[in-house]
Parts: structure tokens; C-alpha cells; sequence
């Protein structure tokens, strides 16, 4: 193997995903704390005199206890680089999670051991079989009441079409919490919490005649199950697992650390290390191949104290060096890149190198946007990252005229980031523009940050439209025409939308004019 190539073997990037409440915040701490990235674990809003969770760095997101941006947090674990992107935690940033999924190798999908698959998580595990990205489920909870095993595994197996392979088998039902059997390893492993569950749980390993002793019926009856696990075949296929048929299952309690030292091995041992990503020809560009990345999100501000915009890269190939000029694919001009960073939730370091996997934060990188291709040698351009149909409008306007520089400022900022979409049009002017999102919180975003880093009050009014599709300049003139339609320009790209009340409205022009130009921006992952 090539050096770059070595260096490849040894990283794991992936991204934890899940509906809200999942965990995934308090799951991403967990994981920094067993690799001893962070050496006390904190809950969400945080205790007195402990750390409070690394990936929720955004004031919004304390105050609400929920992840609304993704965070990047680099951290080794068993001579192992793991890239771990965090994901946003509601429904409203599911456009988020998608730029994230453009940039991983493998998914850590988090259940709520009471309420199993929702309907985020059936979403989310559909974005992942239309990227093909391999997923491990990790059943969270499991200190806590909720249903049966194998009742859960049913479940995933009817809902998503993956087949579920436990790797760990939890002794005792859920609230009853004694440890796992680990199926690998053939051993049971017992778990105690430690004060708060600060610091990592305390793991013994039993032999089944030690287990039985200390444990009793509950270890009984899990070694039952797990013989009728391995009678019916639900046994880990590493093939399977790569090609997006299976899903590895493993039990666990992220707030207390049960299980989550075994999820971080089953990341060394089973997850796909970085392969060769296919560019917008669909030819795959090799590991060793001169330098590429892909850009897959833009986040300013995230340091009160560093008023900076940060590039999140993905290396796809070659090895990056700080200072090296890149090519910008998409404008063909050069870009430097003399600050990059490795970025730790809101800590950062200087990054002189980095290998297929890694993610690099680039900073001051104004003329970046999510989607965009970097390069050294051989051109490539990689796909980009289609945008949702956004479903909710609103008007925006600045509350004091003397702040309009720093809106038109901010409100160009959150387009670049991705945070929404913004339209204008003739009729309604530049002065209030309209923002579009996935979801109305993405709102609040706008508003909180407007006010915290350009000190700009704004008002928002709420358009009656739930439809926008894609026209060209021969239909605009014919849409802006008809009732319950407005036509709007997407100032990022210059895109004609033509934005309807509700389909039934949308339905009846097509009736009236059958050869206008509609077409959807994005196949609606989410339904």
C-alpha cells in the first residue's frame, strides 16, 4: 500500500444521525469521552463544574437542548483517526443532515429503545440507501423502560428492508440494564454507572458461570435469545453490511456510557475506511491521486471571539498540505489555503496535514459554498449537493433602516451557509426579500443570529405558499399572471422559482396551461 493510502485505512468518517431526543449530542460526547478526546462527559444543558457537550456550540442550541447545526470533532482511538460529524437534531435542518451525508463513509443511526423507528429515522435511513452509505443502529436508552428486543429488530427489518445483525445483546429489558453480551467476542460484559455517569462506565467482563450467578434469569434468558439469533442467521456479513443490506445492531445507554466503548470498536473493526469517490462522470477518483475535497458545509461565526467563515472539506484524495494553492472547480481560480484547521466543536488547531477521510476546516473561505470542489493536478469536479424543496415563506425586512448594510450582509452570509434560500423579485424590491426554508425554525436561526453577530433586529411575515418549482424565463411571465402564483429569482444561483399556495392551485394552472415549465428542485427525500 501507498503511504496515502495507509493513511486512508486508518480513518473513519461518519456521521450519528436520528430523529430528536435520540441522543445524538449526548452520543457524540459519550464517543469523544471513551476515545479520552475529553475526559468528563457533561449533559446537554451541562452540570455545575462539568464540561457541557462539545458539538453545541451555538447559544440556540443550549438554550433549546437540540443540535441545529452540524459539528466536526476529530479524535484517534485505537491508532484510528475518526472524523465524526454530528447532525443537526430536528426535522426543520433535515437539508443539513443531507450535506453532511455527502461527506461520510458510514452512519451511526441512534433508536430510542421505547419508541424505535419514528419518522425521522425511516427518512433518514432512506437518504442513506439512495448515498449507499452502510449503517450501524445503536439502540439507545436501554437504562430506561421501553420494548422489547426483538420486537425492535422486527421492526427494523419491516421498516427499513436492512437486515438487523446484533452485535451486542443487552441482559436484562430495557430499565433493567445489566451489560451485553458481546456476539463477537463471546463473552458478557457487565456495566456500572458511575457517579452521574461523568465518566466512563465501569465494564467487567463474566463467564456464563459467573453471569449466571451475579445475573440470574435476565442472563438466562438473553443467552436463550442469542442462541435463537444464531439459529435463524442474524449473524454480522461484512458484504452485506457494505452493500446497504444489513445493519449491524448494538445496545446501549449513551447518558451512562453503557455500550458506547463497544460501538466505538465496532467503527475500528467492521466500518469502511475512505474508497475512491466517483466525480460528476461517474468515474471513481483514486486514493492516491493528487489532492481533491469537497466542500460540504459553510459556518461563520462560530468562534464570538473569531469573526470567521469556516469551509468544512472533505479530503476525497491525496494528501493535503497547509499552504498548498488549490484549484476552485467551480470558477477555475486558485485558492489558497494557509489557515486551515482541525476542528474540535468549538476548539480549533492548526492542521498541516490530512488524508482521504479527514475534514479540514478552511478559514476566511468567502468564496466557498456547499457543494463546490477543490483540487490540485488533474481536474474533478464531484457532484453537487441538490437543495430541498423548500415549504415555508417569509418575508424579511430590517426594524431599523440605518442597519440595512449589515441585513443585506447577514442575509447574504446565511445563503452562502445554506442556512435558507433567499428570492427576490421586481415587485417586491431588495429591501425585503424573501427567505425559504425546509422548516420554520431555520427562521429562528436567521433572526437569532442576525441579532447576535450583526446586532440587527429584523421582521418576519409569513407568505401564503407551500410549493416551489423550478420554471424557465418563456412560463415566468405566464405564472406571475395567475392567482395564488408568484414568481421569485434564487439570488445563489439565479434559478426562476415559481412558489403556489398549495398543489391544488398548482394542479389547475397546469390544467389551464399545459406546457408551462415546472419541475421539482430536489426528489423529496423526506416522504
Amino acid at each position: 500500500m501507498t503511504a496515502i493510502a495507509q493513511e486512508a485505512a486508518r480513518r473513519r468518517t461518519f456521521a450519528v444521525i436520528s430523529h430528536p431526543d435520540a441522543g445524538k449530542s449526548t452520543m457524540t460526547e459519550a464517543l469523544a469521552l471513551h476515545a479520552s478526546a475529553i475526559t468528563e462527559a457533561g449533559a446537554v444543558h451541562g452540570k455545575a463544574g462539568r464540561r457541557g457537550v462539545t458539538s453545541d456550540w451555538m447559544d440556540m442550541e443550549k438554550a433549546r437542548g437540540i443540535s441545529i447545526t452540524s459539528a466536526a470533532l476529530r479524535f484517534e482511538y485505537r491508532g484510528h483517526m475518526f472524523n465524526l460529524v454530528d447532525t443537526p437534531g430536528h426535522a426543520d435542518f433535515s437539508e443539513d443532515t443531507y450535506r453532511v451525508l455527502a461527506a461520510v463513509d458510514c452512519a451511526v443511526m441512534l433508536l430510542d429503545a421505547a419508541k424505535g423507528m419514528e419518522p425521522q429515522t425511516l427518512k433518514l435511513f432512506e437518504v442513506c440507501r439512495h448515498r449507499r452509505i452502510p449503517v450501524i443502529t445503536f439502540i439507545n436508552k436501554w437504562d430506561r423502560p421501553g420494548r422489547e428486543a426483538l420486537e425492535l429488530l422486527d421492526e427494523i427489518e419491516e421498516r427499513t428492508g436492512l437486515r438487523p445483525t446484533p452485535i451486542t445483546w443487552p441482559i436484562g429489558t430495557g430499565g433493567f440494564f445489566h451489560g451485553v453480551i458481546d456476539r463477537i467476542a463471546d463473552q458478557a460484559v457487565r456495566y456500572t454507572r458511575t457517579p452521574g455517569g461523568a465518566t466512563k462506565a465501569i465494564e467487567t467482563e463474566l463467564t456464563p458461570e459467573q453471569a449466571l450467578a451475579e445475573i440470574g434469569q435476565d442472563w438466562e434468558r438473553a443467552a436463550e435469545e442469542v442462541d435463537l439469533l444464531t439459529e435463524i442467521g442474524a449473524d454480522h456479513d461484512q458484504k452485506a453490511f457494505e452493500a446497504h443490506e444489513s445493519t449491524p445492531v448494538l445496545f446501549g445507554a449513551a447518558l451512562s456510557n453503557f455500550g458506547v466503548g463497544r460501538l466505538l470498536d465496532a467503527m475500528v473493526d467492521i466500518a469502511p475506511s475512505p474508497a475512491p469517490r466517483p466525480d460528476v462522470e461517474g468515474d471513481p477518483r483514486p486514493l492516491e491521486e493528487p489532492f481533491s475535497g469537497l466542500v460540504f458545509k459553510v459556518q461563520a461565526n462560530m468562534d464570538p471571539s473569531h469573526r470567521d467563515r469556516i469551509a468544512f472539506v472533505r479530503v476525497c484524495s491525496g494528501r493535503f498540505e497547509r499552504g498548498m494553492v488549490l484549484t476552485h472547480a467551480a470558477t477555475g481560480r486558485p485558492f489558497a489555503t494557509k489557515y486551515a484547521q482541525s476542528v474540535f466543536g468549538q476548539e480549533r488547531a492548526t492542521i498541516d496535514e490530512a488524508f482521504p477521510g479527514d475534514v479540514v476546516g478552511l478559514v476566511n473561505a468567502t468564496a466557498l459554498r456547499p457543494g463546490d470542489t477543490l483540487y490540485e493536478g488533474r481536474p474533478v469536479e464531484f457532484p453537487k449537493i441538490p437543495s430541498f424543496a423548500p415549504e415555508h415563506f417569509w418575508t424579511a425586512r430590517v426594524r431599523d433602516s440605518s442597519r440595512s448594510k449589515q441585513f443585506r450582509k447577514g442575509i447574504e452570509q446565511m445563503e452562502g451557509e445554506g442556512v435558507v434560500q433567499v428570492l427576490r423579485s421586481e415587485i417586491r424590491g431588495d429591501q425585503s426579500p424573501v427567505l425559504a426554508a425546509v422548516g420554520p425554525m431555520q427562521f429562528d436561526v436567521v433572526k437569532h443570529r442576525l441579532a447576535g453577530e450583526f446586532n440587527t433586529e429584523i421582521v418576519m411575515d409569513r407568505l401564503d405558499f407551500s410549493i416551489a418549482r423550478l420554471t424557465d424565463a418563456e412560463s415566468a411571465p405566464i405564472l406571475a399572471r395567475q392567482r395564488g402564483v408568484e414568481v421569485f429569482t434564487r439570488t445563489l444561483d439565479g434559478a426562476l422559482l415559481a412558489l403556489f399556495t398549495d398543489e391544488w392551485r398548482m394542479r389547475g394552472v397546469l390544467r389551464d396551461h399545459p406546457n408551462l415549465t415546472l419541475n421539482a428542485l430536489l426528489a423529496d427525500t423526506r416522504s
